[in-house]
């Protein structure tokens, strides 16, 4: 069922119960007889139904044999009721006669104060006894004996005559006395009469209604507010389950494609016995947090659990589906998954040096400084690994986040490629790609991904990407400080250029050797070939490589990549 369905329904079932359940349903129409007159507002069945039900004195009871009695309040200790035998609720006129013959005074002398009043039509006679035959009085419709249910002074018996049905003329009236038309006084009798009824005035009711209606609302409203408030948490829930579950049927979906080259697949229950309940932290972070595990005595592992910041699970199927792919020295190796409930997982090969983040210090720091043979090394090592993500494989992988930190350096300080969670797959026939969204570090992205005016996103982007860590490599620092002691603050990679081109040293740690100066400045114009700002005058990663293994004499020096910036 729909959700916006089954949340209305809730309502109008609550709204029913409130309205109806409790003080409406039973005031329903009844009545005595299944042929006898409905019973509603502004009447009651009294003892079936509340007093809320009608007005004050307007009670109507059922007889042993089913009769409708009309309750009528009385000064008469003669008046036991009206015996109704139909109730026209649009006149507001009652059809029927007073039971055992009587008629309450108030009828005819309440001047307004009475809610009923007998509107005949008739005419009353005061008639002998002997005048009258039985045969006139039986007939209801001509003539009727109204019955001295007071007693009678002169002993005669009043008659009334329905002259809507009858004319006078015809009836034994002969020694009878006139008394009025209509009624003037007080009368009992035996015949058909019509009561009319007026609403009382009755403020303290409207009052009690209006507040019992005032406190339906509000009731209404809070019970309302209370259940959209608990129904919209249950669909928040739902949906979130629901989605869940689609994600982890998709991501189900996506090993099984993968299922002959597939890595090991773990439950949550194996990663906390691998990491020994996440006991040593590794690092972390946008993506996932990464924790040091055991697979066996002598095989350790990095482990990142991901986070939940892409609810869909695309990082987790941008990862495993490219690591599925790769082999090569220079990527690091995807040993182990995990895909339980809300919980993913990779599991990695650990490399023991960590980052390359961890070696690039500032210029005075040599604790740290692996020499310039060994920097040049790692640069090709991960010139490399991208050449072979854009070259090597059926489908061109771009990686999107190349830097120090997603470099990971093995126990020899081999340089492995790592963390995969924005790449993206093209042909490789295909020159340029479509992006919805910005990909990467701030530093390291390269112009066109945030404007069109320096051309297309393509594999270049991860060219520049790589030329920022290899001036990152050269300079000891982030790419985004300033040399402190210039006399100009200048972005680092335009002070680097700027040296170079005026012939002059780096001005960083160099070694003793002729040789360091030669490489620290080969990385400096590789870097600065790769941070070129419009993408097609940038070498692709194959040349790169090519440029790192040749001599320092033979590159020559880029354009400058900072002369006009403006696209």
């Amino acid at each position: 069922m729909n959700f916006s369905r089954w949340l209305l329904m809730i309502v109008v079932i609550v709204v029913d119960a409130v309205n109806g359940g409790v003080g409406h349903e039973d005031c329903r129409e009844t009545r005595c007889h299944p042929y006898g007159p409905a019973i509603r507002f502004p009447f009651r069945l009294k003892g079936r139904q509340p007093i809320h039900c009608g007005f004050r004195g307007f009670d109507v009871s059922c007889t042993d044999d089913n009769r409708t009695m009309l309750e009528m309040a009385s000064s008469s200790a003669n008046f036991r009721g009206f015996d109704v035998y139909e109730i026209n609720y649009r006149s507001h006129t009652i059809g029927g006669r007073g039971y055992d013959g009587c008629l309450p005074r108030e009828l005819f002398y309440s001047n307004g104060s009475y809610p009923f009043e007998f509107v005949g039509p008739a005419t009353f006679f005061s008639c002998p006894p002997s005048t009258v035959r039985d045969e006139f009085c039986s007939n209801y419709s001509c003539l009727a004996r109204l019955s001295p249910c007071h007693g009678n002074n002169s002993g005669n018996h009043i008659y009334a005559a329905f002259n809507d049905y009858c004319s006078i003329d015809t009836m034994p009236l002969v020694s009878c006395i006139k008394l009025h038309n209509h009624t003037s006084d007080p009368a009992y009798y035996d015949g058909m009469g019509i009561l009319h009824w007026s609403i009382p005035s009755c403020e303290h009711c409207k009052g009690r209604n209006l507040r019992r209606t005032n406190l339906k609302i509000l009731g209404i409203s809070a019970l309302c507010l209370v259940l959209i408030a608990t129904g919209t948490t249950i669909y928040y829930v739902y949906n979130s389950n629901k989605k869940e579950k689609e994600n982890q049927l998709r991501i189900e979906r996506f090993l099984d494609e993968y299922r002959a080259m597939k890595p090991s697949r773990y439950s949550y229950a194996d990663i906390k016995r691998i990491t020994s309940q996440f006991k040593e932290k590794l690092g972390q972070g946008a993506y996932g947090t990464v924790f040091k595990g055991k697979l066996s005595s002598e095989l350790l592992v990095a482990v990142k659990i991901l986070n939940n910041s892409n609810e869909n699970g695309e990082d987790f199927i941008n990862e495993v589906g490219t690591m599925c792919q790769i082999h090569h020295v220079n990527v690091v190796r995807l040993v182990g998954i995990c895909a339980d409930g809300f919980i993913r997982a990779l599991v990695y090969e650990h490399l023991p040096n960590g980052s390359l983040q961890n070696f690039l210090s500032s210029a005075d720091n040599k604790n740290s400084f692996l020499g310039w043979n060994k920097l040049q090394d790692i640069a090709l090592g991960i010139a490399k690994g991208i050449e072979y993500l854009h070259q090597g494989c059926d489908q061109r992988i771009l990686h999107f986040d190349i830097k120090p930190h997603n470099v990971l350096l093995d126990q020899d300080f081999t340089p492995k490629v790592s963390d995969f969670g924005l790449a993206k797959f093209c042909a490789k026939d295909q020159s340029a790609i479509s992006m919805t969204t910005a990909r990467g570090t701030m530093g390291y992205i390269a112009p066109e991904i945030f404007s069109r005016n320096f051309g297309n996103v393509s594999y270049k982007s991860d060219v520049y990407s790589f030329g920022i860590l290899l001036l990152e490599m050269v300079g000891g620092r982030k790419n985004f400080k300033v040399m402190e002691d210039s006399t100009s603050q200048v972005y680092f990679p335009e002070w680097i250029y700027n040296l170079l081109e005026q012939g002059n040293d780096l001005r960083i740690h160099i070694g003793d050797d002729e040789g360091d100066v030669t490489i620290a400045r080969k990385l400096a114009i590789v870097g600065l070939w790769c941070i070129q700002w419009h993408p097609i005058d940038r070498p692709s990663m194959k040349v790169v490589v090519q440029m790192l293994e040749r001599e320092c004499e033979n590159l020559a020096m880029p354009p400058n990549p900072f002369a006009n910036t403006s696209g």
